[in-house]
């Protein structure tokens, strides 16, 4: 296997031996931005208990909210894959997009013209300083990994995501892939 360098919109897939950390543990983060200075990410696989109609008054629909990492927890974040419809969207990666107008977001919730398998919704986001990422890298925290079809990210399941990942991996990652979260319970 080909060891990738950090870009945006590839995948950060935590390694099996960083348990016991809250925010990343079993956690798979699409890197939204990487340069010099730093990167920004949004896990993928971590649902919180509440939807958008908690948090936006007047939205009374059910969109998932997803922790998207420990920076910045008050601020609503989203990614998409419909830069047609909500203008100054920023590309990720292969038809992936990042932010844009969230009053024109929110007239396509309320126009019923925006599903959540086009639109997903975060609260927070992960972010590294200039050599954090890489000293993480070094220290095994993560794989990086692309994504077969980026446009399915916002469809996949939450439940499952890490652990196919660790299949897709192959080797000694397919014994992980099994392992209750909590190695205590087994």
């Amino acid at each position: 296997m080909i060891a990738l360098k950090p870009e945006k919109g590839l995948l950060l897939v935590a390694e099996p031996t960083i348990i016991g950390d809250t925010s990343f543990n079993r956690s798979v983060v699409l890197l939204a931005e990487h340069s010099e200075s730093g990167s920004i990410g949004f896990i993928l696989n971590k649902i919180l208990d509440f939807t958008l109609k908690d948090l936006i008054p007047g939205l009374n629909k059910s969109f998932k909210i997803y922790n998207g990492g420990p920076v910045e927890q008050d601020n609503l974040y989203f990614i998409h894959k419909i830069p047609d419809l909500i203008p100054d969207s920023i590309e990720i990666a292969n038809g992936i997009y990042w932010g844009g107008n969230f009053e024109v977001v929110k007239e396509l919730i309320l126009s019923d013209l925006i599903t959540d398998k086009e639109i997903r919704f975060f609260l927070g986001y992960s972010g590294w300083d200039a050599e954090q990422l890489t000293e993480e890298l070094n220290s095994n925290s993560w794989i990086i990994t692309e994504h077969q079809d980026a446009k399915d990210i916002i469809e996949r399941s939450y439940r499952s995501f890490w652990k196919d990942k660790m299949m897709e991996l192959g080797g000694n990652y397919v014994l992980w892939s099994n392992a209750p979260e909590n190695p205590s319970y087994n």
